[in-house]
């Protein structure tokens, strides 16, 4: 059996997120599964991003009242417009 190779890890973190969004190759996708599966940093870290991304589909933002939302709103505008002249 092979040593693990974690100077590949770097590699993985970076592409991570597409990998866990099915957004990779086919080829890529195997290769971070391989990876992954003898790599425990790299383990821990995939699920604690699945974790974030769970969490953040689920948070639900409380409503601003109508005074402030409108306040925002019309703040907002006034900036958009003087950045535009």
């Amino acid at each position: 059996m092979m040593a693990h190779d974690h100077t590949k890890c770097g590699d993985v973190f970076a592409m991570l997120s597409e990998y866990l969004d099915v957004e990779l190759p086919p080829e890529a996708c195997t290769e971070i599964h391989q990876h992954v599966e003898g790599c425990a940093p790299c383990v821990e870290f995939a699920e604690s991003l699945k974790r974030t991304v769970e969490l953040c589909k689920e948070y639900e933002p409380d409503t601003m009242p109508e005074p402030v939302s409108a306040a925002a709103k019309a703040e907002l505008m006034a900036a958009w417009r003087k950045a535009r002249g």
